[in-house]
């Protein structure tokens, strides 16, 4: 009877290991496997303009009336990119215009005998990065219209808005450009008027050296482009700091 007590506690004793041994397997295979962390959206790269062509008169726009056309603005579609922003601004104006496609291409009606700057931005679902393309100036043609005036210049130095080391004088430079490749002159304006009105030179060049400064002082300059047939744009107010 002794013998038969011991068998059966034997027995026993492998049934639980066993039984417990199966379920710790079981247990392990049931585990779930987690979900794969989900890629990140790819960045959209810039697109590269195609028309209206930058420094250029834009004549193909179909007329609309004296005063407006509707122009197709293109460009090279980008990629990783759902969706483009076209950015329009009047030179003369400075009213703009935001307006947005999934496809390489917009019609948008604007001013005719009108300067336009144009810029596109590509997006993409699932990420907030975006990205610029190159910034290009054209002429929409006007009625009867033979010889269009210069664009409005653009600081170059100082850069608007930026602060610089103390100094007696300082060189002022900037970038213009015309469709009829006619500029005569550039007249600067400087003062620390926020308004400026006071003439301090006239450059046939696009720069003008040593201008007169002083520390703490902020300044603020305009260039008047004046073209050989008398036609002139006036650039923005650019304004830097004398630290």
């Amino acid at each position: 009877m002794k013998l038969i007590h011991i068998y059966r506690f034997i027995y026993l004793s492998i049934l639980v290991v066993a039984i417990s041994s199966c379920s710790s397997s079981s247990s392990g295979d049931d585990t779930p496997t987690p979900p794969p962390t989900p890629m990140a959206t790819p960045s959209p790269s810039a697109a590269t303009l195609v028309f209206p062509e930058d420094d250029t008169e834009c004549n193909t726009g179909a007329v609309v009336s004296d005063s407006q056309s509707n122009v197709t603005f293109e460009w090279n579609a980008s990629q990783n990119t759902d969706s483009y922003e076209v950015n329009l601004l009047n030179l003369e104006t400075n009213a703009s215009s935001v307006t947005t496609v999934t496809t390489n291409e917009a019609t948008i009606l604007i001013d005719r005998g009108a300067p336009y700057e144009w810029f596109v931005v590509s997006k993409a679902s699932g990420t907030n990065e975006t990205a610029m393309s190159l910034r290009f100036r054209f002429y929409n043609e006007g009625l009867g219209v033979e010889n269009y005036a210069p664009f409005p210049a653009e600081a170059i130095n100082p850069a608007r808005g930026s602060s610089i080391s103390a100094t007696s004088t300082i060189n002022l430079e900037w970038n213009a450009s015309d469709v009829d490749n006619d500029i005569l002159e550039y007249e600067v304006l400087f003062d620390t008027n926020a308004n400026p009105t006071a003439s301090i030179g006239i450059a046939t060049a696009t720069n003008l050296d040593d201008v007169t400064v002083s520390s703490g002082n902020t300044y603020y300059w305009v260039v008047i482009t004046r073209d050989e047939i008398g036609n002139s744009s006036t650039s923005e107010v650019f304004q830097f700091r004398v630290l």
